[in-house]
């Protein structure tokens, strides 16, 4: 790997070649640049009770902290994306003139603030204390995956960094959608070694024949089933383990308002802030 030095940050760790930086935030100041970042608080179609807008934190160092929060008695957790998926946005359930259903149910879709196509996405962070009550990721998607029978032009879900269980990491590709007709290549689980403070490098080197993944430095999968060629977007996000369940929690709360202590959100019933912490997000693309 090639070493490649931002001035006054941490450096990037490169695959051999040359390459420019296009793209980065490393998280200065103390406010969050939504003219980078949006936040994901819909999903397949409808707005989700486990996401939220709150929770986001940048500590004046350059890193930016994803912290778990409670609201209405149940964790939720904020998830980062410089762009958003079609499926995500609420339908509009409108009539036309004459009472009928509209014919073309979908809002607007909102400009992407960043997607790009191929290069090295990379990423210097520190996972959550407790993995097993909350996970994290860094990924791209395609605003458009599962859209078309050939993954290669509505694109697809790349995982650079999965992290559900404290130590151990997935990496890989999704591709064709979800359900029925999704696939995966490349996909792979691994004990990570620990580094001296804690900090961890992610990176994809993504290129129009494959995918290369990488964890501090190191190859760990290489793909080229299927390569995405249309832009796609970053994702930093973070979920509360059991999320799925969170409309059985409001329905708990109902009967018991205590009930979020049982939650599986919760440890020993406390209240535990955690958070994921990412030092930058850069992408280059390479230089021939």
């Amino acid at each position: 790997m090639n070493r490649f030095e931002v001035t006054g940050h941490e450096p990037s760790f490169l695959p051999d070649g040359n390459w420019k930086l296009v793209w980065a935030d490393e998280f200065d100041g103390t406010e969050l640049d939504t003219t980078k970042w949006g936040f994901r608080l819909n999903f397949w179609g409808k707005p989700f009770d486990a996401y939220t807008d709150q929770g986001i934190v940048l500590d004046g160092n350059s890193h930016v902290e994803l912290h778990r929060t409670e609201r209405n008695g149940c964790y939720v957790s904020p998830q980062l994306q410089t762009g958003s998926n079609s499926f995500d946005i609420p339908r509009l359930n409108a009539k036309d003139d004459w009472g009928h259903d509209k014919i073309w149910q979908m809002r607007p879709f909102e400009p992407p603030k960043f997607v790009h196509r191929y290069g090295y996405y990379e990423c210097r962070c520190k996972f959550q204390k407790d993995p097993e009550t909350m996970w994290s990721a860094f990924w791209l998607q395609s605003p458009t995956i599962g859209a078309r029978y050939e993954p290669e032009w509505c694109g697809v879900e790349a995982d650079i960094m999965e992290c559900f269980q404290p130590g151990i990491i997935k990496s890989g590709n999704i591709m064709g959608g979800y359900g029925e007709q999704g696939r995966s290549d490349g996909r792979v689980r691994n004990a990570l070694k620990e580094t001296p403070d804690g900090w961890h490098y992610f990176g994809l080197d993504w290129q129009p024949d494959g995918y290369v993944f990488y964890w501090d430095g190191h190859e760990v999968s290489r793909c080229n089933k299927h390569v995405s060629h249309v832009p796609q977007f970053i994702l930093l996000t973070t979920e509360v383990q059991g999320y799925r369940k969170a409309g059985q929690q409001q329905a708990a709360l109902k009967e018991n308002p205590d009930a979020w202590k049982e939650f599986p959100q919760t440890v020993k019933g406390e209240f535990v802030d955690d958070a994921f912490i990412v030092d930058f997000v850069r992408v280059f693309d390479r230089v021939d």
